[in-house]
């Protein structure tokens, strides 16, 4: 079954990653035997008074930025922003001494996972039809097909409803693609082999949607014939991966969008104008760090 992945996240401001860096750093993980998924630079580390260990490997991960110019003359279609793509070198909190991630729950009760998940995707609003054998996203009708509950079996480290929430949230990646919400229009950039990468979206997509919502999965056996799909891509177009996790960071930040948004604190409401030396202070909430989400990689699916 392998190790557990949970979305890698900075150190000191507990952001997740976003994009090709997700899965660089899973990647990563993987290849070295991280079982952490707090990750910083070396310069962010010695502000947090730690160090890294000497002979240690650093990860290279990409900063996308904005800036502003003088928009050129003439153009009315210059505002004047320039985007930049910046290399940065980060290391697992695994490779440095003086600060230690925290340890997270060695297991987390299904019942809380699959009713975070279930109210997760009926927040979308997607229209999800029940029945036959097969899962699939159809655009013309908009609405999601799900195969009969009786189909989904369980494994030694997946749950049957966990299984049924990996499928929705593939699906449901499918479903942002739609044209009155991110027009995910493929055709131009990958031509004939636009399904292709519209599957790889929806899988890394769905990764990402299982860790946040602390979902297991599992391999299936049919996984292979998706991977061959995907190498091939791949290999005719090195960058493809490179745009899928893009777009599949832009899904998921929209179903975020549709989530509800936490209620205020009476007490802060009380006290609108208070602050407190902790206010002002960094905030480090290492609870929240070990609170990520984990998944294992999702099983292909239509």
């Amino acid at each position: 079954a392998g190790a557990p992945l949970w979305m890698p996240a900075n150190a000191p401001t507990e952001n997740h990653c976003r994009g090709i860096n997700v899965l660089t750093l899973w990647a990563t993980a993987e290849e070295k035997g991280y079982s952490s998924n707090i990750w910083a630079t070396y310069k962010q580390y010695q502000e947090l008074g730690a160090q890294v260990r000497g002979g240690e490997k650093s990860a290279l991960v990409i900063k996308y930025g904005e800036y502003e110019v003088e928009p050129k003359d003439g153009d009315p279609l210059d505002d004047g922003k320039r985007l930049f793509a910046k290399a940065a070198y980060v290391f697992n909190s695994q490779q440095v001494d003086g600060w230690t991630a925290p340890e997270r729950p060695a297991s987390l009760g299904p019942i809380e996972k699959i009713e975070r998940a279930r109210q997760f995707i009926a927040n979308t609003g997607a229209v999800i039809k029940i029945g036959g054998e097969r899962a699939f996203y159809r655009p013309s009708t908009d609405q999601i097909h799900m195969p009969d509950e009786g189909l989904f079996t369980g494994t030694d480290t997946m749950s049957r409803a966990e299984s049924w929430h990996a499928v929705e949230a593939h699906e449901v990646i499918h479903w942002t693609s739609h044209s009155s919400r991110l027009n995910r229009e493929l055709g131009k950039r990958f031509g004939d082999r636009a399904y292709q990468a519209e599957e790889l979206i929806a899988e890394v997509g769905a990764a990402m949607v299982c860790a946040m919502l602390e979902i297991t999965q599992d391999v299936r056996a049919d996984h292979a014939q998706y991977l061959a799909h995907w190498l091939e891509l791949m290999k005719s177009d090195p960058k493809a991966i490179f745009t899928a996790a893009s777009k599949a960071s832009q899904a998921v930040d929209y179903l975020l969008s549709l989530q509800p948004k936490p209620a205020p604190d009476p007490a802060d409401e009380a006290n609108p104008t208070q602050t407190t030396d902790a206010d002002r202070a960094p905030r480090r909430d290492d609870a929240a760090i070990a609170r990520r989400g984990r998944a294992r990689l999702p099983e292909a699916k239509r």
